[in-house]
């Protein structure tokens, strides 16, 4: 599939190209760790059109993707997916240096 060391399910791929249909051609989905959440560290997720240089990009189905080199150190391995679950649609990450995470999995720690 790809050599990517996060990897984009094809749900959140779908998903993220209706998002983008009303949005600047220019625009990607970046997906970053920050610190906070119950757990310690956090997910973001938002639109970006400023594309780093030392940025990862992620690219299914005509998609693409941003993580910064940080946030790639808590990534490397996981899946980016989307759910649509009885508690409501969102992206989540399938992390596997996640040790634990709060009950909804917006955040965790490692």
């Amino acid at each position: 599939m790809s050599d990517n060391p996060v990897s984009l399910s094809a749900r959140a791929a779908r998903r993220i190209a209706e998002i983008l249909k009303s949005e600047p051609t220019q625009m990607k989905l970046r997906v970053a760790v920050t610190g906070g959440g119950c757990s310690g560290f956090q997910y973001s997720f938002a639109l970006d059109d400023a594309q780093a240089d030392d940025d990862l990009v992620i690219e299914r189905d005509g998609v693409q993707v941003l993580v910064d080199p940080v946030s790639l150190d808590f990534l490397k391995g996981a899946e980016i997916d989307y759910a649509n679950e009885l508690i409501g649609a969102h992206f989540k990450v399938n992390n596997p240096n996640a040790t634990s995470s709060c009950g909804c999995g917006s955040s965790f720690s490692v």
